[in-house]
């Protein structure tokens, strides 16, 4: 028989403020490839960054927050949403993995062609997950939903440098 959960009073899960976040204010329900447009969405804002040519460090504190934000975010996102370990919707792990990929360019360095290369290593090193990739992903809560992310943003950032400098 199907039972029908009883009305607690809670708004849907969807509207839930951490859920909201986690989804990158829904970003995270478009469909195909949601982790796609996660690390998508997180360009314009790094674009924006540069070229307003935020130092270094101010760009950095402001991604690390993001990731140690995504945290709990992820940890609380995963229960509303029925308590899977990593569904597909939340995409705050690639949005605040993305960028991480381009601070191992230099600024000046972060041409439209740099940083669709530096996209495509990291959905190529997110969605083939090599390790220890996927073995981060068996951390407690939401690190183990966003750790995954870094690492492949490490592998990703490591190529870019690696061709960025036989390039140059």
């Amino acid at each position: 028989m199907n039972h029908k959960p009883p009305n607690t009073g809670k708004p849907p899960a969807w509207s839930h403020p951490a859920v909201l976040l986690a989804t990158c204010f829904w970003i995270g329900r478009i469909r195909p490839a949601p982790g796609t447009w996660g690390s998508a969405a997180a360009i314009p804002i790094i674009m924006a960054l540069t070229y307003a040519k935020v130092p270094f460090f101010v760009e950095l504190s402001l991604w690390l927050t993001v990731c140690c934000i995504g945290i709990p975010l992820c940890t609380i996102a995963s229960r509303q949403l029925g308590g899977q370990k990593d569904p597909s919707s939340i995409v705050i792990d690639e949005f605040s993995a993305m960028p991480l990929v381009l601070l191992a360019v230099h600024p000046e360095q972060r041409t439209w062609l740099v940083v669709l290369i530096a996209f495509l290593l990291f959905r190529l090193f997110d969605i083939t997950k090599p390790p220890p990739c996927r073995q981060l992903e068996n951390l407690p809560h939401g690190l183990g939903v966003m750790a995954d992310d870094w690492a492949a943003a490490g592998f990703s950032a490591c190529v870019l440098f690696v061709i960025l400098f036989f390039l140059s």
